[in-house]
């Protein structure tokens, strides 16, 4: 049986920021260097085999890797090393120096139950600890990475965490903004469970630089991301204070340390201009709707569009993904005898019950993947967003509509 898998880029990223630089907190103190590959196999699935995320929930994807050295939080003398790469030096960071800097650039308070990777292993620099400044603890982590980039720069609006429209978010607040130095910083206030059915909350703080630097801060008002209970209200830090740790320059320096082959593009995505790539597929799901539909709202990224679409009869939410060069997934996608068109191309279809929180919802896909390898998903729900509640008993649009949508030959000129 194929297997189905549906993302919201947005919630991909804000999964990454909760989990890729969270996850080790589930269980505070444990090892993570079975998470760390953990991670590395899902991060190759998700750049060769699937649109990330899962039906399931926002998946976890566990941290950590072959260099990590628990240790109690105190700060101990450490010195860096330095690695020659050619001939050129550059200082190495290990994971105590990683969390003896987020512990310096905290508020006053006491850090503890710490956990670290440096810049030597195959994963990225990570930080993560509980924070308490007298009013309850807080679980913190910081995620850092580097975007590939061409000639040097990127642009940081195109990059950093969007903010989506408010009624698909589940946030209480989403804001992102520029930056003196050209840095494009996303602050956010949400749940660590979109649906609220606990009130662990997640706040954070997603910036990337015009030279690609990539820092991820989070923060929870628990002890960890899950399995403990509430200690207090709201996260230990305000959103002034999540921006400017995500922006300290000490962040920049360790980035700058990370070894080129630590940073990998994800292959299979789109690598257009991210803000023309976006309007294209608006514009080809615009002329592909049915004419009763009327659009209420859309957006999307890279790769990935949505709208939120009205018949008369309520609103339905429709999103439509799209990934280059995912041949070599067909089989594990769409299994051994799928659905083959006359050109080659494989289809796969599924109806059943949303899996993002909402009572009532269902989610309805089409899957699609052309014989070059290009996948164009389509799914539909009976609800404004994935997370809320059933607005109709069906999604606005039947499966045969939606298969229409997904096989639309306006679709493979896109990407590339």
């Amino acid at each position: 049986m194929p297997v189905h898998q549906y993302s919201d880029p947005f919630e991909e990223r804000l999964s990454a920021a909760l989990h890729e630089t969270g996850g080790a907190l589930i269980n505070p103190g444990a090892p993570l260097t079975a998470a760390g590959r953990a991670r590395g196999i899902r991060l190759r699935l998700r750049r060769r085999a699937t649109i990330a995320g899962g039906a399931a929930s926002l998946a976890l994807v566990g941290v950590g890797g072959a260099l990590l050295v628990p240790w109690d939080g105190t700060p101990a003398p450490h010195p860096s090393s330095v690695a020659a790469t050619g001939s050129t030096a550059k200082p190495a960071y290990s994971a105590d120096d990683v969390v003896r800097t987020l512990q310096k650039l905290l508020p006053k308070g006491k850090f503890s139950r710490t956990e670290a990777r440096g810049t030597g292993g195959e994963l990225p620099p990570l930080a993560v600890g509980v924070f308490d400044d007298g009013k309850g603890e807080g679980a913190i982590s910081v995620g850092l990475d580097r975007i590939p980039t061409k000639a040097g720069k990127v642009d940081p609006s195109a990059q950093v965490m969007p903010c989506p429209d408010g009624e698909q978010s589940g946030l209480d607040s989403c804001e992102t903004e520029v930056l003196a130095d050209g840095s494009a910083v996303t602050v956010y206030q949400g749940y660590e469970y979109p649906d609220r059915r606990e009130d662990t909350k997640a706040w954070g703080a997603d910036l990337v630089t015009p030279a690609g630097q990539h820092v991820s801060v989070v923060e929870w008002n628990a002890a960890a991301e899950k399995g403990k209970p509430v200690s207090r209200p709201e996260p230990p830090l305000t959103t002034a204070r999540l921006k400017a740790l995500a922006a300290a320059s000490e962040w920049r320096r360790i980035i700058a340390a990370i070894p080129e082959e630590t940073v990998q593009p994800n292959p299979s995505t789109p690598r257009a201009d991210p803000g023309l790539q976006l309007q294209r597929m608006l514009a080809v799901l615009r002329t592909t709707l049915p004419e009763n539909l009327k659009i209420v709202s859309s957006g999307g990224q890279e790769g990935f569009a949505y709208a939120v679409v009205d018949d008369g009869k309520g609103r339905s939410y429709l999103q439509v993904n799209l990934q280059l060069n995912m041949s070599d997934a067909a089989d594990q996608l769409y299994g051994s005898d799928p659905e083959t068109l006359s050109d080659g191309t494989r289809v796969a279809t599924s109806q059943g019950p949303g899996e993002k929180g909402g009572e009532g919802v269902v989610l309805w896909i089409v899957d699609t993947m052309r014989a070059d390898g290009r996948r164009v998903v389509i799914s539909a729900f009976n609800s404004g967003s994935q997370s809320t509640a059933a607005t109709r008993a069906e999604p606005a649009l039947t499966i045969a509509q939606l298969r229409k949508i997904a096989l639309s030959p306006q679709w493979d000129v896109l990407g590339g």
